[in-house]
Formats: structure tokens, sequence, C-alpha cells
């Protein structure tokens, strides 16, 4: 039985064992051909436990970051989005910089037609950070459901 040719051919982390990348600029994200070219669907991964570092104290920071995004020719590869999220445990960047950074690398990876980071960033100092980014009005064909992800309201 022939494989259909679905790009995984060409990935060269997924099945096998590969460090984590040390900082984000040495991720390596892949993508393969989306399966529905022409068709407008969501795609949405969620990373509850996501970490990076305080660029004046080197203390860790905390993140549940939710990314949705609607393909176009491309879809990322999972195995290579988580090792990018864990590149920037060790990288020291402000909220925004992080949050915002993720979102634009998958847009000039992937080129697609609509996406949107939602970064609910727990507290340090007492304020909790929370970052929204996205490309522009979402497609009107798809549904598009709330992160639903609750502000920080402390132990009440």
């Amino acid at each position: 039985m022939t494989r259909p040719d679905d790009g995984s051919d060409a990935l060269t982390q997924l099945g096998r064992a590969t460090p984590a990348p040390t900082c984000p600029e040495e991720a390596v994200l892949e993508r393969v051909p989306a399966p529905y070219p022409g068709k407008n669907y969501l795609v949405r991964f969620t990373a509850p436990e996501f970490t990076s570092l305080c660029p004046v104290t080197g203390q860790p920071d905390f993140a549940h970051i939710v990314i949705d995004y609607v393909p176009d020719q491309w879809i990322v590869e999972s195995k290579s989005l988580k090792l990018f999220l864990t590149s920037f445990r060790n990288h020291g960047a402000f909220h925004e910089a992080c949050s915002v950074q993720i979102a634009t690398t998958l847009v000039e990876r992937l080129n697609p037609v609509w996406l949107r980071i939602g970064a609910y960033w727990y507290p340090r100092g007492g304020i909790p950070i929370d970052v929204f980014w996205q490309t522009g009005a979402p497609p009107a064909d798809v549904w598009i459901p709330s992160q639903d992800v609750p502000t920080y309201r402390g132990r009440g």
C-alpha cells in the first residue's frame, strides 16, 4: 500500500529524538501542506504551561498561551511547535515581546489566512499581563470560539 504524499517525509523532527533548542532563533518550525487548501477552518493550539525568563531578573515567567489560526497552504507540525515554544524557557524577554514573537514567527512561516494569539501571563509583582495580537479581521465563514481563559483573580 502506498502512503499518500502528506509532506511528512520532509520533516526532520517528528518521529526522531530531537533535543530542545536553547533559544527561539535555533528552533526549526516545520510545516506540511494543509490537507484542505481553499477551505477555511480553525486550528487551535493551547500551551497552558509556557515559560520564559524575565530579561531583567532572570526569574521564570509563566503563561497560558492559546494560538488560533486559519491555514492557507500550510499547517504547522505540532512537535516542532512544541519545541519552538520550549525554546523560550531560557529566553529572556518581556511578556509582550515573547507573545508577539511567537505569533509573528508563525505568520512568517505559515502565511495563514488569519492568526491570533492570546497570552495570559501569571502575575509577578502582583500584576498579570495579558497580551493579544492578531493579523486582522477573522474570516466571516469560520467559527472562532472564545479562548475562555479566565482572567487572573487571585485566590478569590
